[in-house]
């Protein structure tokens, strides 16, 4: 039972961190903002994301039907006003100087940088397909240990996430400090447009479905 146990949280660990890796808009945005304002800000962007991670986990884990049905219905308008704030922080972001400090993200607060990513990641709804597929893999038990079993993989999947901007984070932020204005600049360019690209393409989907 406990070997069982310990191979779901193993798995969740695993679910959370490979859903983490792939550079997308948050994954910019967290790298942009440890390069520019350190550690601390891209770590805690890192965790408003995989907060979200964990709150689509939970809802897939318990089953909500209800809940799962009407974020997917209202994925249109989740991307459309997704991709319009990943626009608008693109553009921001790719017209800011290396000096305005918190020009792209309001008074550039931990709690401004986890919500964010925290909201950015909840406007893609269909992640609950992805820890549904795997939830429902654990099969018909006792119900008291299916409980167990999807806290640990949810448990798994928000600390596997956290690991990897964790990593992320420390790897980026050792540059904050040693970086030129003229080099700062460039990251800004290349993260703004990154990320431009992406809100183009979820309000795009969102548009025309």
């Amino acid at each position: 039972m406990a070997e069982e146990l310990a191979g779901l949280f193993l798995r969740g660990l695993a679910l959370g961190f490979s859903i983490a890796v792939p550079v997308g808009p948050i994954g910019l945005l967290c790298i942009r903002r440890s390069a520019a304002r350190g550690f601390r800000s891209g770590l805690v962007s890192g965790l408003g994301a995989a907060t979200a991670d964990a709150v689509y986990g939970s809802v897939a884990a318990a089953g909500l039907t209800l809940v799962a049905d009407f974020l997917t219905r209202q994925g249109r308008w989740l991307g459309l006003l997704g991709g319009a704030f990943l626009v608008y922080l693109g553009v921001r972001t790719f017209l800011s100087q290396p000096g305005e400090v918190g020009a792209v993200d309001k008074g550039g607060s931990a709690g401004g940088d986890y919500l964010s990513t925290f909201f950015l990641t909840l406007s893609n709804p269909l992640t609950i397909f992805s820890f549904a597929a795997v939830f429902s893999g654990l099969g018909a038990g006792a119900r008291s240990q299916f409980r167990m079993s999807a806290f640990l993989l949810v448990l798994g999947v928000f600390l596997g996430s956290a690991l990897w901007w964790l990593g992320l984070s420390a790897a980026v932020s050792r540059l904050h400090g040693q970086m030129t204005a003229r080099t700062l600049a460039w990251v800004n360019r290349i993260s703004g447009a990154g990320i431009t690209v992406f809100g183009l393409l979820m309000f795009g989907r969102g548009l025309f479905g």
